[in-house]
């Protein structure tokens, strides 16, 4: 970290050019913090030790980092969180409601809503429009074009948490309700129908660890990712945070998505 002791003592002189009463403390601290190097100072109002900030990573302060856009996702990274996983309990799917759920009641599961939304020239059941059987997607993670056909291989395009369920509980959600935890589960801005093998892929996997294969589909990936942990109030892990912000920084003025509810029809 750098820091400007000089500046600080200035700033809290009196107009004579001395040092206040009980300026010498706030100096002491300073001073004994430089020489230190720790991750640790003391509080001077409260007399309790903080955490200080570690430079170049999210979540301590970076919201103002050089180049970022204003209202942009690497903007908002600053904003969250930094902790470690939280697993205990450990994270069980069923935790978040039946998969696939008809949270908006509209006569249709969440699964099927998304095909909906992000498949084209779908094909439907003749008994109930809400089954897709047929469509062709351009997978956002690959930006290969993958041709839908249920009967014939229903996996093939699967739907995606662009935060995981389990990155999700282990980052808050497992503090939540279960009614919370199932609204999560069905957002449709968390949702996307993309290539089954590459969602295998995936898995449960955060930032630091899985990216999609395409480059160019990096960025909205993370800003999606950002959007969705500040409004649900989930953190991040350093490691996860230090990855968004590599990526962000590519692409400084990336507004953040996620942020809004919508439905997926």
């Amino acid at each position: 970290m750098e820091t400007q002791p000089t500046a600080a003592v200035q700033g809290g002189r009196s107009a004579s050019g001395l040092l206040p009463r009980g300026a010498g403390v706030l100096v002491a601290v300073l001073l004994a913090f430089l020489a230190s190097g720790c991750g640790e100072v003391l509080d001077v109002a409260s007399g309790t030790p903080t955490t200080s900030a570690t430079p170049g990573t999210a979540g301590f302060g970076d919201e103002n980092a050089p180049g970022a856009g204003a209202g942009s996702a690497l903007e908002l990274l600053g904003t969250l969180s930094v902790r470690a996983a939280d697993n205990s309990p450990a994270y069980r799917r069923d935790k978040f409601g039946t998969a696939w759920s008809d949270v908006d009641q509209n006569g249709c599961d969440t699964r099927n809503d998304i095909l909906h939304r992000d498949l084209r020239s779908i094909t439907t059941r003749r008994s109930d429009d809400c089954i897709v059987l047929t469509g062709e997607l351009r997978d956002p993670y690959t930006t290969r074009t993958i041709r839908f056909n249920r009967e014939r291989n229903a996996s093939a395009v699967q739907i995606d948490h662009v935060v995981a369920l389990a990155d999700a509980w282990r980052t808050g959600a497992l503090e939540w309700s279960d009614q919370e935890r199932l609204a999560f589960a069905n957002d449709p801005e968390n949702l996307l129908a993309v290539d089954g093998p590459t969602n295998q892929a995936k898995s449960d996997q955060d930032a630091s660890e899985w990216l999609p294969p395409s480059p160019g589909a990096r960025c909205a990936y993370v800003a999606r990712q950002v959007g969705l942990k500040a409004r649900y109030g989930l953190w991040v892990e350093q490691p996860e945070a230090i990855a968004m912000r590599e990526v962000l920084q590519s692409c400084p003025d990336q507004p953040p998505l996620g942020l809004t509810t919508t439905t997926a029809r």
